[in-house]
């Protein structure tokens, strides 16, 4: 299955730190136009002088979004000679226990996120029309939408594959289980976000979202085996969401259609999320796919060689 397939004495953990630091310098590597492109504008005495939420308006939208995605061009294909001669492992087996990538999965997951967040994104515009400003501008706009889609499922995809993939199977050669990784990547990918604007304008509750959401992706990687799902929704989040709406607190400040200025609801945009449309995500996925044995799939212990060490209580469950 997805992380037992990387687990053998081989895979030593000690690679997966040393596969960590090199993605982390090539992120930093990846960083550098952007650094030089606002030092050219603002000089380096500016820069000093400058907050994180000022940094991302010394640019125009689209080039700061542009240079921001170039990181992770970067730290894509590093990941990938990692994965391919640190760890002699496939791209396929980072991504999924299957026999190849399903792209069904990936659109279904795209397809069904997209369409929840223009109907909630709507709903909320028409309930509160005046939290919003239309900003519609079409060059910006259509500049915007080139930029996101080349380049935002690359910034989603390369987050995926280091948390729910490289890092998921790396904890699961650490701990032997599935409950370890899970509950590590979920943490990790939380306090990741945790220099977002966003953190600075709501407060630590926020980091219940990142962390809650980093907790739904790994569970649906884990029950299906696979990071098809996680990557589909996580596209969908980051690009639909940079197309609609924007706010002058978010790590995202794009040419989009709406622009939010009313101050964030924790209740709406926090907790709404983690403890409503996660759950019924969840139900619709297991639903479709036909998941079965979530204890097991959420918890199996495994041997160094990968193989399902049984247990007495499998708590098979049912959706």
């Amino acid at each position: 299955m997805f992380i037992e397939q990387a687990v053998n004495p081989q895979n030593r953990f000690w690679k997966y730190l040393l596969g960590s630091v090199s993605v982390i310098l090539a992120s930093v590597l990846g960083q550098l136009p952007l650094l030089v492109a606002i030092m050219a504008k603002v000089g380096l005495d500016g820069l000093s002088g400058l907050s994180g939420t000022d940094v991302l308006t010394v640019l125009s939208s689209n080039l700061s979004l542009a240079l921001m995605m170039l990181s992770f061009a970067v730290t894509l294909p590093t990941l990938w000679l990692i994965v391919r001669f640190l760890h002699n492992q496939s791209w396929k087996s980072l991504t999924t226990s299957r026999q190849k990538i399903d792209w069904n999965r990936i659109f279904f997951a795209f397809i069904i996120w997209s369409g929840i967040t223009v109907v909630f994104t709507g709903v909320d515009y028409l309930l509160s029309p005046d939290d919003y400003v239309i900003q519609f501008d079409l060059m910006p706009f259509l500049g915007l939408l080139v930029i996101g889609v080349l380049m935002i499922p690359m910034q989603t995809s390369a987050e995926e594959y280091i948390f729910r993939g490289y890092l998921m199977q790396g904890f699961g050669n650490l701990g032997l289980n599935r409950w370890f990784p899970l509950l590590m990547t979920s943490v990790i990918f939380g306090l990741m976000h945790i220099a977002n604007p966003e953190v600075g304008k709501i407060g630590n509750l926020i980091m219940v979202y990142y962390i809650g959401t980093g907790l739904f992706l790994g569970i649906i990687t884990l029950m299906d085996d696979g990071m098809e799902l996680a990557l589909g929704f996580h596209a969908a989040n980051n690009l639909v969401g940079a197309l609609l709406v924007t706010t002058d607190w978010s790590a995202f400040q794009t040419n989009s259609i709406l622009k939010d200025i009313s101050e964030p609801h924790p209740t709406t945009d926090i907790l709404l999320p983690v403890l409503v449309v996660y759950p019924i995500l969840l139900f619709i996925f297991a639903r479709k796919y036909q998941w079965r044995g979530w204890k097991q799939r959420l918890t199996q212990k495994f041997d160094p060689n990968g193989n399902p060490v049984l247990q007495a209580d499998t708590g098979e469950s049912h959706l």
